[in-house]
């Protein structure tokens, strides 16, 4: 005979169906293009290295990143030597382990650096899952190397440190000059993301981009409490950083951020989908004939502080040359952005189809840069 079922068994069914596809589109909605490639995936812990298939902007892929035979490191010790690291620390996988290398976390640590650490090529340090952080000494320092990914880290209260000696990458012994107290300091360096990380009250900058360095792409960060935010090009007569290249992208820049947001020297930057609480001297600033194309952004202006966005240090040479580009920005609060350069030319980021991503309505932005910073994932479902 067949089973009967009751009006009230098909719509309880109906009703949790629909419960199932509302959560989860819900729990997608606001996603930027990033997030959605990964964030999706219950399964995520098993599947990390989707995540070096995401990036956007000018870093293109990291798909260079991941290989079969790849080293899987996990940091089990919070201790630090600078010059004979311990196995299972932080600096012992940039220095003693080689080839390609996705370095992940035991547990939730605090890792006090007593020098900077210097990170290697095709190495993905990934802080997914667990809280950590790495503070109150020296932090973290890119130095003439390529393909490297920076995830889910709080970097915070770095402090400036003397010329000391370091164990480098291949266990060389390698000297370092002064460091001023940056969080992630780049020079000559290429192809690297910064991606989901919080930083914040560094006594210097909390990202340098210098010497050469290009590719680069920062997305998904929040800056918060801090005077000199990001600096992309070394210094004014700096000639190599022309051929700079990076996109900042879906970070939420604030509280009590100052200034340099970024300030660009001589290269390139397209600024887009990024959220902007307030600012003390400016938000974004050049000097040396920089490009910027600041796109579809959501500034909000400080209560009766200053009002204008943008900033170009006086009296430079080559003034009429500087390009700032304001598209399809939201302004709120009475922000204003002051445009420069001859004729206000486009300022075109030229993304090959790699690097290409779809740039979204600046008024989305507050849902894009809504999960912006280190995340809190699960143990046992979506991150």
């Amino acid at each position: 005979m067949m089973k009967t079922y009751k009006p009230s068994y098909f719509i309880s069914t109906l009703l949790f169906t629909i419960l199932i596809i509302t959560s989860s589109t819900s729990f997608v909605h606001g996603f930027n293009v990033i997030d959605k490639c990964w964030r999706t995936d219950p399964n995520w812990r098993s599947h990390r290295q989707q995540l070096a298939k995401c990036s956007v902007g000018y870093c293109g892929k990291m798909t260079n990143n991941i290989v079969p035979d790849e080293v899987k490191y996990k940091v089990t010790n919070k201790s630090d030597d600078p010059l004979n690291p311990k196995p299972g620390t932080l600096r012992y996988a940039m220095t003693h382990i080689k080839g390609k290398i996705w370095v992940t976390f035991e547990r939730d640590m605090k890792i006090r650096l007593q020098k900077p650490l210097l990170v290697s090529s095709f190495t993905t340090i990934d802080g997914r899952g667990v809280n950590v952080n790495i503070a109150d000494g020296a932090c973290l320092m890119l130095q003439r190397v390529t393909n490297v990914i920076i995830h889910g880290l709080r970097i915070h209260h770095c402090k400036a440190q003397p010329a000391s000696t370091v164990m480098g990458p291949d266990k060389k012994i390698v000297n370092v000059g002064p460091v001023d107290g940056d969080a992630i300091r780049m020079l000559t360096s290429s192809k690297i993301w910064i991606d989901h990380n919080t930083l914040f009250d560094c006594e210097d900058g909390l990202i340098d981009v210098t010497r050469g360095s290009t590719d680069i792409t920062i997305s998904n960060n929040w800056f918060r409490t801090q005077n000199k935010v990001m600096l992309l090009g070394h210094d004014d007569g700096f000639l190599r950083d022309k051929n700079m290249k990076v996109t900042v992208a879906f970070n939420y820049f604030g509280p009590n951020c100052n200034q340099r947001m970024p300030r660009v020297r001589h290269g390139y930057a397209h600024v887009v989908n990024n959220k902007y609480k307030g600012w003390g001297n400016y938000a974004i600033g050049g000097s040396m004939n920089p490009s910027i194309k600041s796109q579809a952004n959501y500034f909000i202006a400080p209560e009766g502080g200053k009002k204008e966005i943008t900033w170009t240090k006086e009296g430079a040479v080559g003034e009429v040359a500087w390009r700032f580009q304001s598209v399809k920005d939201v302004f709120m609060n009475g922000a204003s952005f002051s445009g420069s350069g001859s004729g206000r030319e486009a300022v075109k980021p030229n993304y090959t189809a790699e690097q290409a991503f779809p740039v979204e309505d600046g008024n989305n932005v507050k849902d894009l840069t809504g999960n912006a910073g280190a995340l809190k994932c699960s143990t046992s479902s979506t991150c």
